[in-house]
């Protein structure tokens, strides 16, 4: 790929995923549950636990899974959940090894339908509409992987000038939009939330006697 990738902040971790389809691949799939560049830095730290400067499909997917196990839980872990983040970066480098040569690349190479690009990134282990949509909107924003209509098929994901996903993030300034968008979006969520159980018909509860349990905050 001959792009520049700002999405660890760290530039090793960068330099792998401009250079890396597989990393940044790997480093969509490690971004839940997790700050987004703890995620994305995790691509380059298998690498040099490895021994590598780059990631095989087929030599992550050969592994023993205890001992691939071991490597992403060896502090600093790699992910929150290491030992089942390590399982599906596994599951996913199988899958590409049995349908694409172990090429990320050949998920969008002479495919000129947004839609079966997203159709076949959706059918990834461990790649759901949301995480399909985001990294369909990264290849084409920042990749230069536009088939027709990818914009459509990544939904709001693919609209220009917004700054909604790891999508939009080309350095600090963009990482810090996209933070200021999901907290927002976080916030009204909660609002929303809060009149549909309190509003009409719905009967908001009353606080315990005394304080009790009743001002606990409900769990988002």
């Amino acid at each position: 790929m001959d792009t520049s990738i700002r999405l660890a902040q760290e530039p090793a971790a960068d330099a792998l995923l401009s250079r890396s389809p597989l990393a940044t691949l790997i480093g969509m799939l490690l971004d839940q549950q997790v700050p987004m560049e703890w995620a994305f830095a995790g691509p380059h730290t298998i690498a040099s636990r490895l021994g590598a400067d780059d990631l095989d499909a087929h030599d992550i997917a050969g592994r023993d899974p205890e001992e691939f196990a071991a490597l992403l839980s060896a502090k600093p872990a790699v992910h929150r959940y290491p030992g089942s983040m390590a399982g599906r970066v596994q599951q996913l480098c199988a899958y590409l090894v049995e349908h694409y040569d172990g090429d990320p690349t050949n998920l969008w190479r002479d495919c000129d339908d947004g839609r079966e690009v997203l159709r076949r990134l959706n059918d990834l282990p461990g790649f759901g509409k949301q995480k399909s949509q985001i990294f369909l909107a990264l290849l084409g924003k920042q990749l230069g992987v536009r088939p027709a209509g990818w914009r459509e098929a990544a939904g709001a994901y693919g609209e220009e000038g917004a700054y909604r996903s790891a999508a939009d993030i080309t350095g600090p300034e963009t990482l810090a939009k996209v933070r200021a968008y999901k907290q927002s979006a976080k916030q009204a969520a909660r609002a929303a939330k809060g009149e549909t159980s309190g509003g009409a018909g719905g009967g908001a509860r009353k606080p315990a006697a005394g304080g009790g349990r009743g001002g606990a905050k409900p769990r988002g």
